[in-house]
């Protein structure tokens, strides 16, 4: 039994000493893996570099505000051709659509009736003249003979009023006979103003009465210049009124259709009261139209230029960012690290958006890598100069 009991003692000291040396075997290796850990941590960490980024400092710059509107083409002379005397058109002069100057000949009402009217007219005036003649001498004859007592004063105060009676119907004569031939010119009816002339309402052959109800033969529109026609909100009329006082307002013009070409312009007038339901003031800007595109009715964008250059900051669209119904920049500090900033954008320049609040004079803002940085992180910026030509910062 004793030997049987110092077998087992013997067996379990054993067994200890082979659990406490596997662990002390474990211990070195787990310690000889982490300093091994370490020392590559450590390697990488010295190892990894700085990143770059592209940055831009903020300057104020000169520039022109402008504001966009949404406006309509209205014809500077419009004008509906309607007949002043009635009659049969026995002639349409002009084809439809085309350019027409001012005084071309359009229709031609039959002229026949007013010729005749210009003609009795005439010979009424003819005769006028004659009584005249002969009614002067007879008043000359009774002035010699009243004198003489050969003649009584009624007499020659009836010579005298014939004399009269015959001047107004000279007078009469020669209104019917102006009238007369206002209606012969009338028959024939011209382009009282240049423009593309529409297609002729009534044609050949139709018997077309004067007066109110007269109808429209045709339209002419000018198109040599034109009129822009938008809604101003009530701060920008006020701005532009106070602010361009013997200053020139800079206009610009593009069709909704077709934006390459822009048409330069000035502000012409506002009309004389606000309307009350939108807020707004009706414009009017005249443009050329120098290669015949613009027609009115159509629709066009206007674009309200400042009457002069102002300071202001600008951001570039590739450095801003979105946070749901937020607007921020990252810029680098002053010991190169990188740092949130929101900011509040005015319209759009050219690729950039005018900075409202939010960043002020000589901040670097980051203009690239926006995605490989966070704030805090260290960085190494590369000012992105004018030219495009990198130039690292310290």
């Amino acid at each position: 039994m004793n030997a049987i009991r110092n077998l087992l003692k013997t067996q379990r000291t054993l067994t200890l000493f082979i659990v406490i040396g596997i662990m002390a075997i474990s211990g070195a290796t787990l310690h000889a893996i982490s300093q091994a850990n370490s020392s590559k941590t450590a390697q990488a960490s010295v190892q990894a570099p700085i990143p770059s980024v592209d940055v831009v400092t903020v300057q104020p710059q000169s520039v022109r505000m402008w504001k966009t509107f949404s406006g309509r083409l209205r014809a500077v002379d419009y004008v509906e051709i309607r007949p002043r005397v009635g009659g049969t058109i026995t002639n349409v002069l002009f084809e439809e659509g085309a350019i027409v100057e001012k005084g071309a000949p359009l229709f031609v009402i039959d002229p026949r009736p007013f010729e005749t009217e210009f003609s009795s007219a005439r010979a009424e005036l003819q005769s006028a003249q004659s009584r005249t003649t002969l009614t002067k001498q007879e008043l000359a004859r009774a002035k010699g003979l009243v004198k003489k007592n050969a003649i009584s004063q009624s007499r020659f105060d009836a010579a005298k009023n014939d004399y009269q009676v015959a001047i107004a119907s000279i007078n009469s004569a020669k209104a019917r006979m102006r009238r007369a031939n206002l209606d012969l010119e009338y028959a024939h009816i011209k382009a009282p103003v240049s423009g593309r002339i529409s297609r002729a309402e009534i044609t050949q052959g139709n018997v077309i009465e004067a007066g109110p109800n007269a109808p429209v033969l045709t339209t002419i529109v000018s198109i040599d210049q034109l009129y822009a026609e938008f809604d101003v909100d009530e701060q920008t009329y006020i701005q532009t009124r106070r602010k361009t006082t013997g200053a020139t307002m800079p206009v610009e013009l593009t069709l909704t259709s077709d934006a390459t070409v822009v048409y330069p312009g000035v502000m012409h007038s506002f009309d004389n009261q606000l309307d009350t339901t939108s807020g707004t003031i009706r414009a009017r800007a005249i443009f050329n139209n120098k290669d015949g595109a613009l027609v009115p009715g159509m629709f066009a964008t206007v674009r309200l230029g400042s009457t002069s250059e102002q300071a202001t900051v600008l951001v570039s669209d590739r450095a801003v960012r979105t946070d749901q119904d937020k607007k921020y920049v990252y810029i680098v500090t002053p010991d190169n690290t990188v740092a949130y900033r929101e900011v509040k954008l005015g319209q759009a320049l050219k690729g950039q958006r005018v900075v409202l609040s939010g960043l002020e004079p000589g901040v670097r803002v980051l203009v690239n890598s926006l995605q490989r940085v966070v704030p805090n992180m260290e960085v190494q910026p590369v000012e992105v100069t004018k030219k495009g030509t990198p130039k690292v910062q310290s």
